[in-house]
């Protein structure tokens, strides 16, 4: 049966969608290194990768941490974190585990934490930034980027229009959950959680997509099972052939060139829980 829209479910993954998001991740990479730079992460460093996927971003900030540094990648997939543990060194190394529990790390352990596209599948979002600023030394940076709901990714209006223009509306409305965070959310979520020098940036990114069939493909593996999943599978091939075709409209002489929006959010522990 069809999963109820809304939810958001980490059963789905497969080997094959991990093998996917590993090979077309260089989308999320690309971002992700807009987010690396302004935490300004020093050599000798301790850092954890909440989220980290295949561990493509991490094994970057390992080598600007150094021999003395450290990076930690954390992710609730099994799948993709063992695909990110072939990436593992003297200094980067991978667990499962999620943004909400993180027992396993002593108070005041990392000088930064950052999550990559990550945030808008937190469903439990206080719980997440609690553990985030224990974990944090004093002065310690956080940074995130999430999808936005006042701006969403062009292609997620081209899925609403399939599904619409496929005759499935009804209560599902769109491609799959996400539960972002629009800019005043935020900074209310990291003040009530003793986050301090709060600022954000909502960016423009382009993607550019060889066919529609590569651009589902990439949200498929990066949605790890649920896109799509409050459909059958007779509906899923409908809305994927009227998808196909709107995408096409977008087609210019680089390929499907579409638009994605991130917030990017930074921040950093203040010295004592207001």
């Amino acid at each position: 049966m069809p999963r109820t829209a809304g939810n958001i479910s980490l059963e789905h993954d497969t080997p094959e969608l991990a093998r996917s998001y590993d090979e077309a991740g260089l989308v999320q990479f690309r971002h992700g290194k807009f987010l690396i730079g302004p935490l300004a992460i020093k050599t000798g460093e301790h850092v954890l990768d909440i989220g980290t996927g295949t561990g493509r971003l991490a094994e970057f900030v390992a080598g600007l941490v150094g021999p003395d540094g450290r990076v930690i990648g954390i992710d609730p997939l099994a799948g993709r974190i063992e695909i990110a543990r072939l990436r593992q060194g003297d200094n980067l190394q991978f667990a499962t585990g999620r943004a909400e529990e993180l027992s396993r790390f002593d108070d005041a352990q990392f000088d930064a934490v950052y999550l990559n596209s990550v945030f808008h599948w937190i469903s439990d979002k206080d719980r997440a930034l609690r553990e985030v600023r224990r974990v944090l030394k004093p002065g310690g940076r956080l940074g995130l980027n999430v999808q936005d709901p006042s701006r969403p990714h062009q292609s997620r209006l081209l899925l609403r229009r399939a599904i619409i223009e496929a005759g499935l509306a009804g209560d599902r409305q769109d491609s799959n959950p996400v539960l972002g965070s629009t800019d005043e959310e935020l900074k209310s979520l990291f003040a009530a959680h003793g986050f301090a020098g709060y600022r954000s940036e909502l960016r423009a990114l382009i993607d550019i997509h060889d066919d529609a069939a590569s651009l589902l493909q990439w949200s498929e593996a990066s949605a790890f099972g649920n896109f799509l999943e409050a459909f059958t599978p007779h509906e899923r091939e409908l809305v994927r052939r009227t998808f196909a075709r709107l995408v096409e409209e977008q087609r210019t002489p680089e390929g499907l060139k579409l638009e994605r929006y991130l917030r990017f959010a930074f921040a950093h522990k203040a010295p004592s829980h207001q």
